[in-house]
């Protein structure tokens, strides 16, 4: 079965860096395009960035310039790179997948930017 796991998060001042990771397994990772998500209390859950099999990124505006995604297809592992953390991006971070018709979304790991 597909399973997302990811790890990272954590408490980090405004200004600091986090790195999440992603490790997936029960899917052939290097063929399938990844993202993450975010999600803050009382809202809906909001993509982040997403990364094809080919390399190809794309980010949400809001942290376009600050965010870097990338996959290392050995370790079948995904990461955001979060740099200038502010506090509007706490949240909990999700990573997930689309195969056919269904997205699977790991547990989510908690980022909390202090002021």
């Amino acid at each position: 079965q597909v399973q997302l796991v990811e790890s990272g998060g954590g408490l980090v001042q405004a200004g600091g860096s986090l790195r999440l990771s992603c490790a997936a397994s029960g899917i052939i990772f290097s063929i399938n395009t990844m993202h993450w998500y975010r999600q803050a209390p009382g809202k809906q859950r909001d993509l982040v960035a997403t990364i094809t099999s080919g390399g190809t990124t794309n980010y949400a505006d809001s942290v376009e310039g600050r965010f870097t995604i990338s996959r290392d297809n050995a370790k079948r592992t995904v990461y955001l790179q979060m740099n200038n953390l502010k506090p509007e991006d706490t949240a909990v971070y999700y990573c997930s997948v689309r195969l056919i018709a269904t997205n699977y979304w790991g547990q989510g790991t908690q980022v909390t930017v202090s002021s």
